[in-house]
C-alpha cells in the first residue's frame, strides 16, 4: 500500500470526480502550485494508484438499456479451471465487471445489453456455452439507485 499524505488524497478525490481538470485547475482545487500537484499524480501513476484515466460513458444514451447481474456457478471440473472460465469473461465486452465468490456460487457478472432479447441471445449464444458452467442465475436491474467509480478516500 503507497502512503497517502493529505495532498495526495485531496488529488485522489478531485480526479475521481473529475479526471478531466487541468494541472493548475487541480493545483488550485487541493492547495499546491502546480509543479509539486503534477510530481504527485505523476508519482501516484508511476506506482498504479491511478491506473488509468477515462471518460465515463451513460450506458442508457449509446443503448445498452438492460443491466443484468449473473450469479454463475461452474461444476466440479469446471472449477478446477476458474482461469480458463475468467480469460473467457474477459473477452466478452457486454461482461462489464466480474468477481469470483465464496459460497455456493462461483462468480458475479454484471452485463449490460441492449433489451432483454439481445441479454437471452447473449446468455444462450456465449455465457451458458462456456466450458464447466454448471448453473447461471440471471436477476435484470430495474433501477439505478446509485453508481458510482469514486473511492472513499
Amino acid at each position: 500500500m503507497t502512503d497517502l499524505d493529505s495532498y495526495e488524497r485531496k488529488i485522489l478525490r478531485e480526479l475521481q470526480a473529475d479526471a478531466s481538470l487541468t494541472t493548475a485547475a487541480l493545483a488550485e482545487r487541493v492547495g499546491l502550485s502546480p509543479s509539486p500537484c503534477w510530481r504527485r499524480i505523476d508519482r501516484l501513476e508511476r506506482e498504479g494508484v491511478i491506473q488509468r484515466r477515462v471518460a465515463l460513458v451513460d450506458r442508457r444514451k449509446v443503448g445498452l438499456n438492460a443491466q443484468i447481474f449473473a450469479q454463475v456457478k461452474l461444476n466440479a471440473h469446471g472449477r478446477s479451471n476458474l482461469d480458463e472460465f475468467s480469460e473467457a469473461i474477459r473477452a466478452f465486452p457486454e461482461v462489464l465487471d466480474a468477481y469470483v465468490l465464496m459460497g455456493s456460487m462461483d462468480f458475479m457478472l454484471r452485463i449490460v445489453a441492449r433489451d432483454i432479447d439481445a441479454y437471452e441471445r447473449f446468455f444462450f449464444d456465449q455465457l451458458s456455452k462456456l466450458p464447466g458452467v454448471q448453473e447461471i442465475n440471471s436477476t435484470v436491474a430495474l433501477s439505478e439507485i446509485k453508481a458510482t467509480t469514486e473511492l472513499p478516500i
